[in-house]
């Protein structure tokens, strides 16, 4: 696994994925089905990186036009790692990003789960996730 801040941008693949830093440690049999997708495994924790860094340096490593597919995964339940997440949403509006695909996954005893990016979009928007709360009541 490297580190993405500490990485070159043209130290790419066809495929990368972008993981939180604890989720090796934290579900190694997950992490291991990451693996098997592609071994060019990038960590970053953004608690000690802010996210508009990690947009930069992806951005970076998207204009080498050596990327075809990104997958962010990491661990549920933490305020800091959700915002990997949010990263493509921020190229998006940045860049066109149609020629590449996007996974996202939350590993959740060691199994990967798909997350839309329909999904985190609306987790995003807490008021809009509030009304669908008050909704079903």
């Amino acid at each position: 696994m490297k580190e993405l801040m500490k990485s070159n941008i043209y130290d790419v693949d066809e495929t990368i994925i972008v993981v939180g830093s604890c989720l090796k440690n934290m579900q190694p049999k997950g992490y291991e089905k990451l693996q098997k997708i592609s071994n060019n495994i990038y960590e970053l924790c953004l608690e000690e990186t802010h996210i508009n860094m990690a947009i930069t340096k992806i951005g970076g490593m998207f204009r080498t036009n050596k990327i075809k597919k990104i997958i962010f995964a990491s661990v549920d339940k933490s305020p800091h790692c959700i915002q990997l997440h949010y990263i493509q949403d921020e190229l998006r509006k940045m860049m066109n990003l149609s020629n590449i695909e996007t996974e996202n996954y939350v590993i959740v005893d060691n199994e990967l789960i798909k997350i839309s990016t329909e999904t985190i979009s609306l987790s995003k928007n807490l008021s809009k996730l509030s009304n669908l709360n008050t909704e079903g009541k």
